[in-house]
């Protein structure tokens, strides 16, 4: 059976029991200023055929913009004993939770980056650098390795902007990826299974545009905003963050996923196009972070045969509304649930997934013309876009230098949880699913099934209050009040939660 491979990142895991002494990349860093300068040509490509006996010098201009990327991090585990499962065990040994100890593992995660700006700016691929507690970069040419920090990461689109302290670097120029023509060569360009060493020229592999506009792929991670560009030319683990190139040399897409039945190529890949990165990338320099317009309308659907006969359509392109959120943008212009979206800003909209990122490309708070149909006539309004809801808050949080309980995850109070934990009808609050061992929580003392009744003495009674009360905490410390059973004894105590980032 195949299946859909998002991490094309090589894995080298080396077993080490002592924790890492310092977690200066496990947040997000972020940075504002403006842009910096980057090289776009935008020029067609010269599609013909005559003449072209090597891409020797396509590579020469565009390898040495290509890096390798080395990110380290630290996983927790606990070695259990599957003795302490036992209840004859457990009367000596009193340990229902089975027993063990936590281990530590340190984890290489090996992939790719392009060189955007000669300041050192380096695109790559979120799922190379997530959760990463260091990240080394080699440069082809050069046998320095750097220490490269998190500009800012988008991991709905699995894009990622990194900083070196260099200059004078060699960048690559952009290309446009809305030029691209199904049948145009490219060549990818990576460190696939960490052929090339530090310094060395990358691996060059080439292929053609299999297909454009790919979406609604089972990739993890990826919120909707998916417009692939699908290639063979060859992409293996290690390729990620890597970049695809046209005829020309420019970055036309960053390298992102395989479709494999086992770990290789096998002729399907996957790239974010260029023109999505770059503009992801901007809003991460600039600014930290990656807000999206928001127009209200639920569940877009494309127009099938079905449908374009159930509503008079004429033909199969647009956006059908399935519903329009109260209160949205898209309900303050007079959407209704039934319209279909034919037009954004000027823009063909041919499917629900164009309307997605044609949405998200605008700035909240921007104006856009729409153009719908209705009963078969044809309208025209404009709106001002809102601030995606979720975004705010994730956003802030990344910002914010307080830690809001990382690393935990509550449940709200059920009749089978209560029956089982033995928690009484008049405890109110939310239960402890998981609290990650190298978290603060861990720390102080909190533990999975605990209680939590209070908040910063603020009494709670399901779990979104718990989740409301910590983010907004501000303090150095959330004191929570739990109700925690331990055997035959229950009772409720305090904890203090260190609440600073690390």
């Amino acid at each position: 059976m195949k299946q859909l491979s998002k991490f094309l990142s090589g894995f080298a895991i080396g077993v080490l029991c002592v924790a890492l002494c310092t977690d200066a990349l496990h947040s997000t860093l972020l940075a504002k200023g403006q842009p910096p300068s980057m090289a776009v040509d935008t020029t067609p490509i010269n599609r013909s055929t005559s003449g072209l006996t090597s891409f020797a010098p396509v590579v020469k201009r565009a390898a040495p913009s290509v890096v390798n990327i080395y990110s380290r991090r630290v996983l927790h585990y606990h070695e259990y004993n599957p003795f302490m499962n036992n209840p004859f065990f457990q009367q000596f040994f009193g340990n229902p939770d089975g027993g063990g100890h936590e281990l530590t593992r340190h984890e290489q995660v090996l992939g790719s980056g392009v060189i955007i700006s000669a300041e050192g700016y380096i695109l790559t691929a979120n799922h190379v650098i997530a959760n990463a507690d260091e990240i080394k970069i080699a440069i082809t040419g050069n046998k320095n390795e750097y220490t490269a920090r998190i500009i800012g990461s988008d991991p709905d689109t699995d894009v990622a902007v990194l900083k070196i302290e260099a200059n004078n670097l060699p960048a690559i120029t952009l290309g446009d990826s809305s030029q691209l023509e199904v049948g145009d060569i490219v060549l990818a360009i990576g460190n696939p299974f960490d052929i090339s060493q530090p310094g060395q020229t990358p691996t060059v592999t080439m292929g053609i545009v299999s297909a454009l506009g790919r979406s609604g792929l089972p990739l993890d991670g990826f919120n909707g905003y998916e417009n692939f560009i699908q290639t063979d030319a060859a992409i293996n683990p290690g390729n990620s963050g890597g970049a695809l190139v046209d005829a020309e040399g420019r970055l036309v897409g960053i390298n992102t996923a395989i479709e494999t039945s086992g770990e290789g190529n096998e002729g399907i890949g996957f790239a974010v196009p260029i023109n999505l990165a770059r503009h992801v990338a901007e809003r991460l320099i600039s600014g930290g972070k990656v807000t999206r317009g928001f127009l209200g309308i639920i569940n877009p659907q494309d127009i099938t045969p079905g449908l374009a006969q159930s509503f008079n359509l004429s033909s199969d392109n647009g956006a059908l509304a399935g519903g329009v959120q109260p209160g949205s943008p898209a309900d303050k212009a007079g959407i209704k649930s039934g319209d279909v979206i034919t037009e954004f800003n000027n823009q063909p909209i041919t499917s629900a997934n164009d309307l997605l990122l044609a949405v998200a490309d605008c700035a909240p708070g921007s104006k856009a013309t729409l153009k719908y149909l209705r009963d078969g006539q044809e309208h025209t309004v404009n709106v001002t876009l809102a601030e995606r809801p979720g975004e705010t808050a994730q956003n802030d949080q990344q910002q914010n230098q307080t830690d809001a309980l990382d690393g935990v995850t509550v449940a709200d109070l059920d009749s089978d949880t209560r029956s089982q934990l033995q928690i009484p009808d008049n405890v109110r609050g939310a239960i402890v699913t998981d609290v990650a061992a190298d978290s603060h929580s861990a720390d102080a003392g909190l533990q999975k099934a605990d209680v939590i009744i209070a908040v910063d003495h603020h009494s709670v009674s399901d779990a979104d209050q718990v989740v409301k009360l910590c983010n907004d905490a501000k303090g150095k410390y959330i004191l929570l009040k739990v109700w925690r059973r331990q055997g035959e004894i229950a009772g409720t105590s305090y904890i203090s939660v260190d609440n600073t980032k690390d």
